[in-house]
């Protein structure tokens, strides 16, 4: 067997297809997810803890070329002006990112479990008789008539 029929025969197995089709939706859910935590979640959070911006919630380690004495008013400004920053903000972003995708995930995982022991609990109607059975049925039937 060749490499390139090797290489189709593993591609082609249902396991790596269904991994692909799940990175490709999963890169999707990760931008609305995304979207969600930077645009909806984290400005009423920043609101109520005093108005803090978490995306510019930076530490500057190293000042950049045109460093003022008051520091940088973003982290967009700082990067720009080559300085060294500990991103605080965009780390807390990132981790209500990937609990907000964990939380999504258990809960699919958990219905397709219950879904699985309802399918597993539900009893099977009992299968019919064969023909051969129905009839040795009537065969002792009427023996035991007899």
């Amino acid at each position: 067997m060749s490499i390139a029929s090797e290489f189709k025969a593993f591609v082609m197995r249902g396991n790596v297809v269904d991994l692909a089709v799940g990175m490709v939706v999963g890169t999707a859910f990760s931008a609305i997810v995304k979207s969600l935590v930077d645009d909806v979640i984290m400005p009423p959070i920043g609101i109520l803890i005093g108005g803090v911006d978490f995306s510019n919630l930076f530490l500057t380690l190293k000042d950049g070329a045109k460093a003022t004495e008051a520091g940088y008013a973003t982290l967009a400004a700082a990067q720009a002006d080559g300085a060294v920053t500990l991103n605080i903000g965009l780390f807390i972003n990132n981790i209500i990112s990937f609990l907000i995708v964990a939380a999504a995930i258990f809960m699919v995982v958990k219905l397709l479990n219950s879904m699985k022991k309802q399918e597993e609990a539900a009893p099977e109607a009992p299968a019919e008789p064969s023909e051969e059975v129905l009839l040795l049925r009537e065969i002792r039937d009427s023996l035991n008539k007899k």
